[in-house]
């Protein structure tokens, strides 16, 4: 019983990491793509105005 507890506690650590790693991957990747639905809305407006001219 003592190794079936010791082996689920040693996989703790690595879950935790990941875990943190993946909230981390998924942060970067929603900030990218906001960030370039932004970028796109600002460049349709500056080749609006452009065009305008």
């Amino acid at each position: 019983m003592n190794d079936v507890v010791a082996a689920l506690l040693s996989l703790v650590p690595p879950l935790l990491v990941g875990g943190i790693f993946w909230l981390v991957m998924r942060a970067i990747v929603k900030v990218d793509s906001k960030e370039r639905d932004t970028y796109s809305k600002i460049e349709a407006e500056e080749r609006a105005k452009l065009s305008k001219k």
